[in-house]
């Protein structure tokens, strides 16, 4: 139990994000023991209690952390060895906004090691972190040339047949040749990991019998979720899941993969007032967590609390933990799970100048890797695409509608009322860069497309339900997005009828094609290269199950579309055109940009009327590199909107002399044959497709 101390320091003034004050929280081995310092503004005692190596409720000794100014609570003590339990107790005032109770053992914020009885009672360890890099060293591929492949890590390998069974849904599984044969010959460049964190599932989901499947309900921002790990790392303890991670980080960067990771640094496991109290509310609740004087919280993520951001040590020890993974773990990047939340000051508002915002950014320790937001959260004022400034990429909801509307709900529409709802414009503003919500200062690689996520439809039931079919989740399918835009193309669901499904089959493609022939970075959610199904549930975040697990056993048209997205990933590195750097400006050479031209399916310019007449869904799309770094290159990308057929005139362009067919929506299987037309020939395109060619 905490007993105040004497020499108590009255709570000092914000120290600053970056205040000297902050450094080295956490744990910090030495050559006779370690130093464990502990922030926190309100406490009136701090107190490290340490464990038995194998009875976890043994309490073999307790210490009281001295203060040292700032906040900050220390103590130096042989005992905190590698290998050593731990926890801390906090005691201090009641009152509105603290919730410190003495007898409440609770994680170290900066634990790099957790076990647990298996009680959701959780004891932190000490790992030393020793690792042989052998040399290998990051990637660094160029934003232009990534390829993101968003998926689960347990879900990648769980049932996959050539990952060898004690390795199925682990780190060591995501590295095995299997896994890594599988991604570089698709082609990807990077893989994004659901959170791996350590996470716990809500009490509400345990009730239910379910489980927290996808990971964002943090425990702790320095530990690797140990249940990903192998069972042998797994028995070994925390020092060998750590080791097991940066195995697998060495392996696919030795293949030439980055690993991004979604970081949910927005919210914690604690969840609201009455949650569980495992760590931050514990240590100093109203400086860690948003909330109004009376100590209602301000619940800006939807998940029962926010971190305070506007806390400097809240803030630090996002930062810290950040470098933590680049520079120990050598991850290459980050994507920040509701990243409005971090950039809120303390009134609860949104600024791009946030202070941690700008750190993240300003941090050389943080330089050479990739920052992509989700510029969003659920409160006032938390739709922030396209706000946060240079050096930040973002998921690109905007591209993600309109791509949708255009091949999807578009044309559902179209059926039922002989008309689409809108032309071709928007269509092509997304396709080219979404210069409308990026500013020319970040260009298009500030956009991250993506069609599907891991959070919606797969890109299989985006083409096959018109409405969610969530009943499992066990909230009677009130839970997951309404507005999906989606179509099943004549049947909901599972059916027999092949011209439902061609139709469908086409769609992905279209869909696909879109993705990786449009300006930005495009994202790949696991699966939907070989068209995996979640049988319409739009949020499977609570089923770890056969449900979310890919399956590796494919049918032929699966395997085709797998042929078809690899296609697209080389024929995007093949062609700068498809992967500009920067916008183009009119009159003047822009370094590694594409000039884009418009023409419609006669061959001429395109006139501004047509860009928004509902009638008018046909466009070609020329698109020409200015040469920095690689030779010139021009592509001409025909795209049709109508399920009528159409004819299209290739447009006269000078010093063009001929057109060579790359690639083709319409065929089931990629076709090798490299058609050659010249222009002001005609081209017979089938209803709602596209068409790739290189301008020579």
């Amino acid at each position: 139990m905490v007993s105040p101390t004497s020499a108590v320091m009255p709570p000092a003034p914000a120290p600053g994000l970056l205040s000297a004050a902050l450094d080295d929280l956490g744990v910090t081995l030495g050559h006779d023991g370690g130093t464990l310092r502990v922030w926190s503004a309100h406490a009136d005692g701090v107190e490290l209690v340490l464990f038995d190596d194998t009875d976890l409720d043994w309490i073999t000794d307790t210490l009281p952390l001295e203060p040292v100014g700032g906040g900050v609570w220390q103590v130096r003590t042989p005992l905190l060895r590698p290998g050593a339990r731990y926890a801390i107790r906090v005691g201090g005032p009641g009152g509105p906004g603290n919730t410190f109770n003495p007898r409440t053992l609770l994680i170290e914020p900066y634990a790099r090691g957790l076990i647990s009885d298996g009680r959701d009672d959780w004891r932190a360890v000490v790992v030393d972190g020793g690792f042989d890099w052998g040399g290998v060293q990051k990637p660094a591929t160029p934003l232009d040339r990534t390829v993101i492949y968003e998926g689960h890590l347990k879900g990648l390998t769980k049932r996959h047949p050539g990952v060898p069974p004690a390795l199925h849904g682990t780190y060591a599984g995501l590295a095995h040749p299997a896994m890594i044969e599988h991604l570089t010959g698709l082609g990807v460049t990077a893989v994004e990991l659901l959170p791996v964190h350590a996470f716990a599932s809500e009490p509400r989901l345990h009730q239910m019998g379910l489980s927290n499947y996808w990971g964002y309900n943090t425990l702790n921002f320095f530990t690797p979720h140990s249940p990903y790990a192998t069972a042998a790392s797994r028995r070994e303890g925390p020092e060998a899941v750590l080791r097991e991670f940066k195995g697998m980080v060495k392996l696919l960067h030795e293949a030439g993969l980055e690993v991004i990771l979604d970081v949910v640094y927005n919210h914690t496991a604690e969840e609201g007032i009455g949650g569980p109290r495992s760590s931050l509310r514990g240590i100093d609740n109203r400086s860690y967590y948003r909330q109004l004087d009376d100590g209602t919280y301000v619940d800006e993520t939807g998940c029962g609390n926010a971190v305070n951001t506007a806390t400097d040590a809240a803030a630090r020890l996002v930062l810290d933990s950040l470098r933590y993974w680049a520079r120990d773990v050598q991850v290459d990047g980050f994507r920040f799970d509701l990243a409005a939340t971090l950039g809120r000051d303390a009134q609860h508002s949104f600024t791009p100048q946030h202070p941690l915002l700008q750190a993240i950014l300003d941090d050389p320790e943080l330089a050479d890797v990739k920052k992509i937001a989700e510029p969003w959260d659920v409160g006032m004022g938390g739709w922030q695409t396209g706000n946060f400034g240079e050096g930040w990429s973002e998921w690109n909801d905007r591209y993600r509608d309109r791509v949708r509307n255009f091949w999807l709900s578009d044309v559902d529409y179209a059926r039922r009322a002989s008309t689409s709802p809108v032309g071709v414009g928007g269509f092509a503003t997304r396709l080219a860069g979404s210069s409308n919500t990026f500013s020319s200062e970040r260009g298009p690689l500030a956009s991250v497309n993506f069609v599907t996520a891991h959070d919606g439809f797969t890109l299989r039931d985006l083409v096959s339900y018109d409405v969610k079919h969530n009943l499992a989740n066990g909230e009677q399918n009130r839970d997951g997005a309404d507005t999906n835009r989606s179509f099943n193309h004549g049947a909901e669901g599972p059916t027999d009828d092949e011209r439902i499904l061609a139709t469908r089959r086409k769609a992905m493609r279209n869909l696909m094609g879109t993705l990786l022939l449009s300006a930005g970075v495009p994202m790949l959610t696991a699966g939907d290269e070989f068209g995996r199904t979640q049988r319409g549930n739009n949020n499977a975040y609570c089923h770890d199950s056969a449900l979310t697990w890919l399956a590796w056993e494919h049918a032929p048209w699966q395997k085709d579309l797998h042929a078809h997205v690899s296609r697209l990933i080389t024929l995007r590195e093949e062609n700068p055109a498809l992967r500009p750097v920067r916008f183009a400006v009119q009159d003047q050479r822009t370094p590694s940009a594409s000039v884009m031209d418009w023409y419609d399916e006669r061959g001429e310019m395109m006139s501004p009327e047509r860009w928004t007449d509902p009638a008018h869904r046909t466009l070609q799309y020329v698109a020409a590199s200015t040469p920095e770094h690689e030779d010139f290159n021009r592509i001409l990308l025909m795209v049709h909107g109508r399920e009528s057929p159409i004819d299209v005139t290739l447009p006269q362009i000078d010093d063009v002399t001929r057109f060579v067919s790359l690639w083709c929506s319409s065929d089931e299987q990629p076709d090798d044959t490299r058609e050659t037309f010249a222009p002001g020939d005609r081209v017979s395109l089938d209803g709602t497709s596209m068409r790739l060619f290189l301008a020579e």
